[in-house]
């Protein structure tokens, strides 16, 4: 396996690696017996140049093949099939879709016929869902009691909005989900070492966590109107105030911007990289 910076402690998230491919992924949610979720890297596709090599956009300008063949080593890493993946659209927003079989292959296969989506639920058997980082933060859910998934990109608007909160929330209605039963992952994104912010941000999340000492464990003060957000604890303050139980949250302890040649970072490229993908979907139906 690749050697990686971990930051201290105990270790969160674990590298895998099928054939050529290697990921990441969770042993509590493993531990639920329900789905199959992975996180890739950058290691074992087919892409080349700042792309290189297992991109899963086909929005940033890399060749269409070469996604596609990157697609189909994800979904053999995961033991699916291309068309059980669908995409999600994302643009910052806090907007959940429910995923039917209808959507199959949709944003792989298949044009999308939504826009602005952040996250996904879906309580079918089979299907993989599907999100895209080089920062922002993957948050995986798993009900054991409904038997359903949901999988949303939170960045620093989504954690403000608390889109932990709001895919919950879509679960419950969609599917009778309650927070005790759901078993949740933060996944690999930027750290507070690396994650600068200007005052304007800073005051947002000041504005929305309020609660005792919530301030202090967020916010890191540099000076001259600069501050470090620490974006994994402000998800994990807003996945225990929904609900989910302290002892059923894994956190990652991999930050995309101290791994530039390990994961796709849009801070420590500048811009210039593709795009990393989780994926989260309950066992197929024997």
């Amino acid at each position: 396996m690749e050697k990686i910076r971990r930051k201290p402690g105990r270790q969160q998230i674990r590298q895998n690696r099928h054939d050529e491919t290697e990921y990441l992924n969770f042993p509590l949610l493993e531990e639920t017996g329900l789905a199959r979720h992975l996180f890739s890297t950058r290691l074992g596709g087919v892409s080349g140049g700042i792309f290189s090599s297992m991109n899963l956009s086909y929005t940033r300008g890399d060749d269409r093949a070469a996604v596609d063949e990157n697609y189909r080593r994800i979904a053999k890493a995961l033991g699916c099939q291309v068309e059980d993946i669908v995409c999600s659209d994302q643009t910052h927003t806090t907007n959940i879709r429910i995923v039917e079989e209808k959507d199959r292959g949709k944003g792989v296969l298949y044009p999308k016929d939504y826009t602005d989506v952040d996250g996904l639920i879906t309580d079918v058997p089979g299907i993989v869902l599907a999100t895209f980082y080089a920062d922002c933060v993957p948050l995986f859910f798993i009900d054991v009691e409904k038997k359903a998934v949901g999988l949303s990109h939170s960045g620093w608007r989504g954690t403000v909005g608390r889109m932990g909160r709001r895919t919950i929330e879509e679960m419950g209605r969609a599917y009778g989900t309650r927070p005790e039963n759901v078993t949740a992952a933060i996944g690999p994104s930027i750290c507070q070492d690396c994650y600068e912010v200007s005052e304007d941000v800073a005051e947002a999340f000041r504005k929305e966590f309020h609660g005792p000492g919530q301030e202090k464990e967020i916010l890191k003060e540099k000076g001259d109107g600069k501050y470090q957000l620490d974006l994994w604890k402000a998800n994990r303050i807003v996945l225990e105030e929904a609900g989910i139980r302290t002892e059923k949250i894994q956190i990652t302890d991999i930050c995309t911007c101290c791994n530039p040649d390990y994961l796709f970072s849009h801070r420590a490229s500048q811009g210039k990289r593709g795009n990393l993908g989780a994926f989260l979907g309950l066992l197929p139906v024997n």
